[in-house]
């Protein structure tokens, strides 16, 4: 029952998305459009306007849900999201430097997925090197680190950009945003978030082993280094697809698996699909609140920020009570 509820946050976004905006849509029109008897404006709203922006929240909610639920269970870290480890500031900063370089949508795609590999690795390598600690708060720091290194790399690229044509559509999109979202993008968008949806789906009964230690996880057969390797290039693909069409969009990637693993428990076989779920109706209603609640549309990171920075606040106190 519990694995209904995300499935009807899903459904409740997907109305709420359809009929809410600058031009209303009653459920009479909305059927009326669904049987092509309403007008051309009123299809040309929902079919080549909602539709397509629906599809890519849909997308960016689910991916960088389940990137987080794959980050916690392969880290054996409850802090870590992919915002947090810095997939998202290595695949913006990888972003920008494809747009600043003039590159194609593919172009910017494989920056991203390349800056995103690139802040992982530096954060799990830059957490091996401290052998004393407590992992979780070394793992966190050092993604602070990374994560301010990257934020300076984002800081020049801005500081050399055109301040005319370039800066401003830079930071506007680090903020967050799907109002760019078109039909013609969303297969550079799907195809990819696809892709590594998929690999983490079929890996998810793994990751309850590889959310063991390393020697207990060997002991039970896994190729932990294999293993390790595919959960990270999956959830960092779907993490810097959905960076290269939406900006940094924080706090999902963190939120929503724990909201997952209080429906349903914390086995990873569940976990995963209910948190792409979960996180796909969530990032739909808040994409709808950001369009529709202002006289001008209000850039994703700052409710997502808003949500999310209380709900850390409590995970870490959770935390610091467990080290102690």
């Amino acid at each position: 029952m519990r694995t209904l509820a995300a499935w009807a946050v899903l459904l409740f976004g997907l109305l709420l998305a359809l009929l809410a905006g600058r031009t209303p849509v009653s459920l009479t029109d909305l059927w009326a459009v669904v049987t092509g008897q309403a007008s051309e404006s009123l299809q040309t709203v929902v079919w080549q306007i909602r539709a397509p922006r629906i599809a890519a929240a849909l997308a960016v909610g689910a991916a960088l849900s389940a990137a987080g639920a794959a980050f916690q269970g392969l880290f054996r870290n409850p802090l870590v999201s992919p915002d947090i480890l810095g997939a998202s500031a290595g695949a913006a900063l990888g972003a920008l430097l494809g747009i600043f370089f003039s590159f194609g949508l593919a172009g910017i795609q494989l920056m991203a997925f390349a800056g995103g590999l690139l802040a992982v690795a530096l954060v799990y390598g830059t957490g091996s090197l401290v052998r004393q600690g407590d992992p979780i708060l070394v793992l966190l720091l050092a993604g602070i680190v990374i994560g301010s290194l990257l934020g300076a790399g984002i800081g020049l690229v801005k500081t050399l950009a055109d301040p005319y044509n370039q800066l401003p559509a830079m930071t506007f999109w680090l903020l967050g945003s799907l109002s760019a979202a078109h039909a013609d993008d969303l297969p550079a968008l799907l195809v990819p978030v696809a892709l590594g949806l998929v690999v983490l789906l079929l890996l998810r009964w793994r990751l309850d082993v590889m959310s063991l230690p390393e020697e207990e996880a060997r002991a039970l057969g896994a190729r932990t280094t294999g293993l390790r390797l595919a959960i990270v290039a999956a959830a960092t693909l779907v993490t810097a697809a959905s960076v290269a069409a939406a900006g940094i969009v924080g706090w999902v990637g963190l939120v929503v698996p724990h909201l997952a693993r209080f429906l349903v428990g914390p086995s990873f076989v569940r976990l995963v699909p209910v948190a792409a779920v979960l996180g796909a109706g969530l990032l739909l209603i808040i994409d709808t609140v950001a369009r529709s609640v202002a006289p001008v549309e209000i850039p994703l990171g700052i409710l997502t920020a808003l949500i999310g920075s209380p709900f850390f606040i409590v995970l870490l106190g959770r935390a610091q009570r467990g080290w102690q």
